[in-house]
């Protein structure tokens, strides 16, 4: 959790190249379970606010995540991303 913390502090003072790249590893780490349990809803939120600020790849990434998760899961990532978005 600690991580999270940090990371989200500094996304207020990055450029948004930045800002995309620290979103976009966000989602790899929980895709991939890099020092996190893997949680793929977790993973397309944080890969559609790096899409939504500019990552080409976390849009690809997204759509093939999307392939594996059920339409419950998409919807409850769908809203973690816009209630992320809309305090941030």
């Amino acid at each position: 959790m600690a991580r999270y913390e940090v990371l989200e502090a500094g996304l207020g003072t990055a450029g948004s190249g930045a800002q995309a790249d620290i979103l976009f590893e966000m989602g790899m780490m929980y895709a991939t379970g890099r020092d996190c349990a893997v949680d793929l809803v977790a993973a397309h939120k944080w890969f559609n606010i790096a899409a939504i600020k500019g990552s080409d790849r976390a849009a690809e990434l997204r759509v093939e995540l999307s392939a594996t998760m059920s339409k419950q899961q998409i919807a409850q990532a769908l809203r973690e991303a816009r209630e992320w978005m809309t305090m941030h």
